[in-house]
């Protein structure tokens, strides 16, 4: 079940109230999206499927084309996520590390709607929760950029949940920042945020770790849901060099969406690498299996058996499982 903003926000504090977070993929192919649905349905948990701008413009989606990217990654998504086999997994699709000078045009689109053609229906598919890569703006224009999204939002009549990042790879936010970043848009625009991601000792990629300040964590939860008047969940990004117990710590302290790429993208690379080599032999001309070798299915299958497992493991880390059709049920009810 492919989730609405509004759906969206009641996802997160759902995740607040009952102890746990959600694994935010930042898937990079269609069999990457494929495994994690299907871990999630076999978890009984909920997911984010994100993506960043390199996604939407790579070659198995945009094609250069970051709104073309996102209506083909969307399309895809709704169809699976609202297929039979899926239905019961609540999927959020959300935008991560959009930069440069289109952001604001990729992710007004990601609010207001894409249109795509499906099955001879002409549907408008937006984005289930929005973030923008902030690294590379002053405090000012990242205030300036997240209330214009939220007039997008507020100039049409539609529902808009986001996540506003501090300087997530800088250390430790200090908690002025939560007042004067998160604050300022909350006083203008009350209601679209619903995660905030400051820094808490992380750092994107495949480093050493030893940084991470559950405290940190605690702290900012507690202050942003001050302000809001409304729990605020952290959004915890550079997740991929923590252990199960620091990211047990991190959802016991207020994280409630675990960013999770880096580590990701090497298990399935390492993966793939394995199966060339140990059927490498087989890619030749005349060999009985070279096609059964060759088709993609081949090396996307044997990649999922590497993958699913490291996925639970993680749903299982930050306790999502068992809570999917638990959260259905919940705002069905």
């Amino acid at each position: 079940m492919l989730l609405t903003p509004s759906q969206t926000r009641c996802l997160f504090q759902h995740a607040l109230k009952h102890h746990y977070a959600v694994l935010a993929v930042n898937a990079d192919s269609h069999a990457a999206i494929i495994d994690c649905l299907e871990v999630a349905k076999q978890c009984d948990s909920p997911v984010i499927i994100e993506t960043s701008l390199w996604q939407l413009t790579g070659h198995s989606f945009g094609q250069g084309d970051a709104i073309l990217g996102m209506a083909r990654y969307l399309a895809d998504l709704a169809v699976l996520a609202d297929s039979d086999r899926y239905q019961n997994v609540p999927v959020v699709y959300h935008t991560d590390h959009i930069k440069g000078p289109d952001t604001l045009t990729i992710l007004r689109a990601a609010i207001q709607g894409i249109h795509v053609l499906i099955a001879g229906q002409r549907l408008s598919l937006s984005a289930s929760s929005i973030s923008l890569d902030s690294s590379d703006l002053s405090a000012e224009e990242n205030i300036a950029y997240m209330r214009a999204l939220c007039e997008a939002a507020k100039t049409t009549n539609l529902s808009a949940t986001l996540e506003m990042e501090a300087g997530v790879d800088d250390g430790i936010t200090e908690l002025e920042e939560t007042r004067s970043l998160f604050g300022a848009v909350e006083e203008l625009h009350p209601g679209y945020l619903a995660l905030w991601a400051p820094g808490v000792g992380t750092q994107h990629g495949l480093g050493p770790g030893g940084g991470f300040d559950p405290s940190a964590v605690e702290h900012h939860q507690k202050l942003a849901s001050e302000i809001a008047q409304r729990p605020i969940g952290i959004a915890l990004h550079g997740s991929s060099g923590l252990t199960t117990l620091e990211l047990q710590s991190a959802v016991k302290a207020g994280v409630s969406k675990v960013n999770w790429s880096s580590e990701s993208l090497l298990i399935r690379s390492q993966a793939a690498q394995r199966y060339y080599q140990e059927h490498g032999g087989r890619l030749t001309k005349g060999h009985p299996n070279f096609k059964v070798t060759a088709m993609d299915n081949g090396v996307q299958a044997f990649v999922s058996e590497a993958y699913l497992p490291a996925v639970c493991g993680r749903m299982e880390s930050q306790g999502s499982v068992g809570h999917g059709r638990q959260f259905i049920n919940s705002i069905k009810s």
